[in-house]
């Protein structure tokens, strides 16, 4: 299959058509000056060199015309950009047949060289323009003839700057159903004005009033190089209307110039938008140190954020990518994608297992003796670990001590554990089992001085399996009513990819027993975030969308923290990365397991008595194996 470069590239038959008369244009253009020149009286010795030179002017024009992109541009909704690439064309086919005919010693007077630019220039701008109008005419003419206005969307174009103007045109042309009726711009210099025909009514905060008398439909968001503030701001006033908002994703603005944008790069406006951060800038040599041409394994691989770790790896070519998880479907898909992606380039392994199963680790860790281990497999839903404790404990804690075991054994260089917010003074049990996880991590520091360990500590990533915020859209979906637990109850948030790219460039600062800790920025109110969700889906909230509160649930915070009291927070060389330094041994680690399980509070104490047990289990592993080593 031709990739689009060379489909772009490709003489149609209308290119044909437009090459044909543009390199006619050339040979005509050069007739015309010198008729006008020596006023319809040339000179014999003038003719004669124009006869031995005039093929000269289509073979050039041919090839710098194919070079500067002539033939690969939409004329139909071209803008000045376009008209001043055309002048610059014949610019510099007037010099470069200057440059041949002065080698040739056919030489003509430079007075001539001017007209044949202005000239050739007009001949070319002349076609394109019409057939530019003669699409608008059409456009319009095919606009009349819907059958009712009733039918089309109306659309307000927020941004008249070079996006929105190729949004405009393409509009104009190519749609009968939307009609672009308004623009906004925050630019009071351009208010009044029109674009192609599109007058500019407004700045932002007007939205909600040009919604309403408009009868706008369609909001488009055309600002693609404008930071995620800005953004933000526009979809919250966005949100405040009826009408379904659009945008355009986010272009560099050192790009945006370069770039034409089209319709179909549009995309529906989600809550990533309005709570995702700026790109995250990383150190990328200092990742590349320790991933490069490493054998490198990822638990919980088909998981939201284990997925999404083992994507970014794949960037920085490891020698060997280890996926280990115990439900295949997922990690199906990701082999799949991962494949397709990058073919035989990446040496992708996949292995089911679990993280309990202490032979089937050895088993992976024996033959591939992975360099760095990620370790992203857990149980992370609170509620349903309130009821299953035991199991928690086996897949969290004692999970956690077998991938870190079997890492040190077999002479892993890293292993970074993903850990959570829920572990700071955690009232549940899922919070509880990741900060002994934690612990242990830090205790196997001592125990394997060979390989480093760490951890990486943030709050809720938005979007992943089991999140808040694929359940409301569900609801909003099939239910036409969103449950939230309390009006106050808050939560950091983050996107998959900026947790992810973030969890890298910490494993790049581990040195001896950190905990991580990621600047989620400023938390989130859950009641928000549904009216924000119900906005976007098209509804007003409580109106078209009630909304219940149903109290919190078992082992559910108010409010989450991302550090102890006691913990004080250590800058790192990227501003988003902070570190927790602690030095954890048995002794403490059994300290912290007695609080924790009078903070667990399991009714059953039949079932308290065997978690209690399991979590001495792996404590007095960890002492054994220590006694035995010194």
């Amino acid at each position: 299959m031709e990739n689009k470069k060379t489909a772009k590239r490709r003489i149609t038959p209308k290119k044909f058509v437009l090459l044909v008369y543009d390199i006619s244009a050339t040979v005509i253009a050069a007739l015309l000056s010198l008729f006008i020149y020596y006023e319809g009286v040339i000179p014999v010795k003038t003719i004669e060199n124009f006869k031995n030179s005039w093929f000269f002017y289509p073979i050039i024009g041919a090839i710098i015309f194919y070079l500067l992109g002539f033939f690969d541009q939409m004329w139909a909704f071209a803008s000045a950009a376009q008209y001043i690439m055309v002048a610059t064309g014949a610019l510099v086919h007037t010099v470069t047949m200057v440059l041949v005919l002065q080698l040739l010693n056919l030489r003509f007077a430079y007075a001539a060289y001017f007209l044949y630019w202005f000239i050739l220039t007009m001949i070319l701008l002349f076609i394109r323009i019409t057939y530019r109008w003669y699409s608008h005419f059409q456009y319009k003419k095919r606009q009349k003839s819907t059958n009712t206005e009733s039918h089309s969307i109306r659309v307000l174009i927020v941004g008249g700057g070079r996006a929105g103007s190729q949004i405009i045109s393409e509009l104009h042309n190519r749609q009968v159903i939307r009609i672009p009726v308004a623009i906004v711009d925050d630019n009071p210099l351009t208010h009044t004005y029109k674009n192609q025909g599109v007058p500019v009514l407004g700045d932002r905060d007007d939205i909600p009033k040009l919604v309403k008398e408009l009868n706008i439909d369609e909001i488009i968001i055309a600002i693609p190089s404008a930071d995620r503030q800005t953004i933000q701001e526009i979809i919250q006033i966005a949100c405040k209307t009826t009408a379904n908002i659009k945008m355009l994703p986010y272009i560099s603005g050192a790009l945006e110039d370069n770039v034409s944008v089209q319709l179909s790069d549009i995309r529906e406006v989600d809550i990533e938008d309005l709570l995702g951060r700026d790109p995250v800038e990383l150190e990328l040599d200092g990742i590349d140190a320790y991933l490069k041409n490493k054998a490198v394994l990822v638990t919980g691989g088909g998981g939201s954020i284990g997925s999404e770790i083992a994507r970014q790896i794949a960037k920085f070519k490891p020698s060997v990518l280890i996926l280990f998880d115990i439900y295949e479907n997922n990690v199906y898909e990701l082999q799949q994608e991962l494949k397709a992606k990058y073919g035989p380039s990446l040496n992708l392994k996949v292995f089911i297992g679990s993280v309990r199963d202490k032979q089937r680790l050895e088993e992976v860790f024996a033959k591939w003796k992975p360099s760095v281990v990620f370790h992203a497999a857990a149980h992370k839903h609170v509620p349903l670990m309130e009821d299953s404790p035991e199991d928690a404990v086996k897949n969290n804690l004692f999970g956690t001590y077998n991938v870190g075991r079997t890492a040190g054994k077999y002479g892993s260089r890293r292993m970074v554990l993903i850990s959570t917010d829920k572990a700071v003074n955690p009232t549940n049990v899922m919070g509880a089992t990741k900060r002994l996880a934690e612990m242990v991590m830090l205790s196997l520091n001592n125990l394997y001085p060979n390989t480093i360990f760490s951890a990486v500590r943030f709050g809720n990533v938005l979007g992943s399996s089991g999140s808040v915020i694929p359940l409301f859209k569900k609801q909003i979906r099939e239910e036409h009513r969103v449950t939230v637990t309390h009006p106050e109850i808050e939560r950091y948030f983050m996107t998959i990819p900026e947790a992810s790219r973030l969890v890298l460039q910490a494993g790049s600062y581990a040195k001896e027993g950190e905990i991580f800790v990621l600047d989620m920025g400023e938390p989130v109110k859950i009641l928000d975030l549904a009216i924000d969700l119900i906005s976007l889906s098209g509804y007003e909230p409580y109106v078209d969308i009630p909304i219940d509160f149903i109290g919190l649930r078992p082992g559910e915070k108010m409010y989450e923290e991302l550090y102890l009291d006691q913990e004080s927070l250590t800058h790192t060389a990227h501003e988003k990365i902070f570190t927790v330094s602690q030095n954890e041994d048995c002794s403490s680690l059994k300290q912290e397991i007695n609080h924790l399980l009078d903070i667990i509070k399991i009714q059953n104490p039949k079932l308290n008595a065997k978690v209690q047990q399991l979590m001495n289990d792996t404590i007095d592993l960890i002492s054994n194996e220590q006694s035995s080593r010194y």
